[in-house]
């Protein structure tokens, strides 16, 4: 199963949903690791040392972030983007499936957007 890092920003009704159906879901807050307010270049950099990959709403910074550590070949463990309008039950199922059925080596290096 996919090791996440949670963005501050995340919407814990989604995490919530996955949780619930997922309970060995491993995940750590953005917030309970010390990342809270640091620049998204720090979250991506902690992420690709620790091997998790983040979970985010942000698609104005985080992304443009990520996609620069990709150009430099600089380690990145992926990004997995939710769009803040995307219905709930959707965001849900769509994570529980990425989740359950790709691996952390699929997504090193990318960035995958939700809807499936």
């Amino acid at each position: 199963m996919i090791r996440l890092l949670i963005d501050e920003n995340f919407n814990n009704h989604i995490l919530r949903g996955v949780k619930s159906r997922l309970p060995q879901l491993d995940f750590v807050l953005a917030k309970h690791v010390g990342l809270a307010g640091l620049p998204d270049t720090v979250l991506l950099r902690w992420a690709a040392q620790e091997n998790r990959t983040i979970l985010t709403h942000d698609i104005k910074t985080l992304i443009p972030d990520a996609i620069q550590l990709i150009v430099q070949c600089e380690p990145m463990a992926g990004v997995i983007l939710v769009p803040q309008r995307l219905n709930m039950g959707l965001a849900i199922s769509d994570l529980e499936l990425l989740l359950e059925y790709f691996s952390q080596a699929e997504l090193r290096d990318s960035i995958r957007y939700l809807p499936l």
